[in-house]
């Protein structure tokens, strides 16, 4: 179990919100319409991987 530690946490809504300066809103429009940073659905919540989000920044700039 020591290595579930050691990952990475995937970032939520509320996370990626914050990092982006977006409302919540705003993520969710985006998924619908395919737009946005790499988005995963894991049970009800959607998770982001931190690294693609970055990326994705990086490629939108």
């Amino acid at each position: 179990m020591e290595n579930v530690h050691s990952m990475d946490r995937l970032w939520s809504v509320e996370d990626v919100s914050a990092y982006l300066g977006v409302p919540v809103e705003t993520l969710y429009q985006w998924k619908w319409r395919g737009e946005g940073p790499p988005v995963r659905k894991i049970g009800r919540h959607l998770r982001y991987d931190p690294a693609s989000v970055r990326a994705w920044v990086t490629e939108a700039a």
